[in-house]
């Protein structure tokens, strides 16, 4: 499950394990030693920081694929590709470099998803909850930020070959709390692992696309 900000990425993921009984991997929540220096000199620690979270999720991501992925379902709340769209944009181009070396040895071996759901809302609405949660660290989020975000997801699912994404506006959608729109959100990505969408769409589900 991937999307920005504010967009629900861990409430469906959530909603799947308590519903389909999935196994849920949530991003790496592991204290970055790096991230305090970072603050102070962006320049000289952006590349640790950077690795550090880039070897964080790869060990997540390798304890998946070698466990038995047959006999149940796994559900995370973030793709490993991501963490290049970060080093992107904090990193200088030589360092961008000798990230790249390692971060495409180690992508290589990691678990690849049967299902990519890239959960989208316009930015307008992701600035609403993101005020009106307050959670620490997001209290500085400029519409720009996710904005630059939002762009640098759209060339990763551009380019995105290894399983099918279903997208999903979740400008209006409330799974934590109706009914209905839980198993709305359920039906559709059903119909997704199952190689379709599902018939009879309401207006705001005929907005989905999968590709």
């Amino acid at each position: 499950i991937e999307g920005l900000i504010g967009v629900g990425k861990t409430s469906l993921c959530r909603l799947l394990e308590r519903e389909w009984g999935a196994r849920l991997v949530l991003e790496p929540a592991e204290t970055n030693p790096f991230l305090e220096p970072y603050y102070a000199e962006p320049e000289r620690y952006a590349f640790p920081v950077q690795m550090f979270y880039l070897m964080a999720r790869w060990r997540q991501q390798n304890e998946i694929r070698q466990q038995d992925l047959f006999s149940e379902i796994v559900v995370s709340d973030y793709l490993f590709e991501k963490d290049r769209m970060f080093a992107e944009k904090t990193l200088a181009p030589l360092e961008f470099g000798l990230y790249e070396h390692f971060a495409g040895a180690l992508g290589a071996t990691a678990a690849k998803p049967d299902l990519v759901v890239f959960m989208d809302a316009p930015i307008d609405v992701l600035m609403g909850r993101i005020a009106q949660r307050q959670a620490p660290g997001e209290t500085a989020i400029e519409p720009a930020y996710l904005v630059d975000l939002w762009e640098r997801y759209q060339v990763i699912l551009e380019e995105w070959t290894s399983s099918p994404v279903l997208r999903i506006d979740n400008r209006d959608m409330n799974y934590v709390q109706s009914d209905g729109d839980r198993q709305a959100v359920l039906a559709l990505i059903q119909a997704a692992l199952d190689g379709h969408i599902a018939p009879g769409s309401s207006d705001r589900e005929a907005q989905q696309s999968l590709f």
